[in-house]
């Protein structure tokens, strides 16, 4: 397989750079990530409708991975129950090493072939769930493990890489690879591997979180109201779509803990449909 995020940085020298070079070189490669993201979307499309199936069925997403990419999987699994009501054990991540990983570099933790299987246990995974590993290289045992024993027992498969040709690719069913080229620090995959991880990720939880009924209109009507800024949103979206007062809003919303609620509520009482 090519190792493009193994390859030499197109720069030399950036020791030698001043503050403002470094910052307009790095600027200048990450404009590379979203082009290659926007040519893996018939791969992201795949996947999407394959995690959609599961979750429709009562599956649920499970994300693996390691170091940089698993602690993406894990803040984008974190992220889903707050911002789209879900319950916490529908979208999991787990990063090689355990939670103490997401915050220390774990010596060889990715280097366990049947590791990631082992952790998966501690959920009771079955085949009515989806698993995608997260990999820049897409070379990490954990990773790759997890995959083949994930297939053995019939569970659907995909996989975020940044190299083409990957052995985890060859062994996830809907694989997705964004290449955005060498990094500008050679093999520094935080970087651009990083960030597109990241967008992958984001347009694949959202994606399906949407089609699952999560979102209405543009709004996250199942958004937790964990604080200020977000009562003060769902207020103001029923202020918009009732056609209440602010306060009204503010304790319709309340009483009822979520946009949608109030929404279902109000609709009851006066008997007629609403819509964002």
């Amino acid at each position: 397989m090519e190792r493009i995020t193994e390859a030499p940085s197109q720069y030399r020298h950036l020791e030698k750079m001043t503050v403002r070079e470094l910052l307009e070189n790095m600027n200048r490669e990450d404009q590379a990530v979203p082009i290659a993201v926007a040519a893996a979307i018939p791969q992201i499309e795949a996947l999407v409708n394959a995690v959609v199936d599961k979750m429709q069925h009562g599956g649920r997403l499970f994300y693996i991975g390691a170091g940089t990419s698993g602690r993406l999987g894990v803040l984008d699994a974190s992220e889903c129950p707050p911002t789209f009501g879900v319950p916490e054990d529908l979208v999991i991540g787990l990063i090689a090493g355990g939670d103490r990983a997401i915050r220390h570099a774990i010596e060889a933790a990715e280097d366990s072939w049947t590791q990631a299987w082992e952790d998966m246990q501690a959920y009771d995974i079955d085949e009515g769930d989806a698993v995608v590993g997260i990999a820049a290289s897409g070379t990490t045992p954990y990773v790759i493990g997890g995959l083949q024993d994930c297939r053995k027992h019939g569970i659907v498969t995909g996989c975020v890489t940044c190299n083409p040709g990957s052995p985890l690719a060859a062994n996830a069913d809907f694989p997705v690879e964004a290449v955005p080229g060498p990094e500008f620090v050679t093999g520094s995959t935080r970087l651009k591997a990083g960030t597109a991880q990241k967008l992958v990720l984001n347009m694949l939880s959202t994606s399906v979180m949407i089609r699952l009924g999560r979102v209405l209109d543009n709004k996250m009507v199942d958004m937790k109201l964990s604080n200020v800024k977000l009562v003060d949103r769902g207020a103001k979206m029923l202020v918009q779509n009732l056609d209440l007062p602010y306060e009204e809003a503010h304790s319709l919303l309340l009483k009822h803990g979520s946009v949608r609620k109030a929404m279902d509520a109000f609709s009851l009482a006066h008997n007629h449909s609403t819509g964002l």
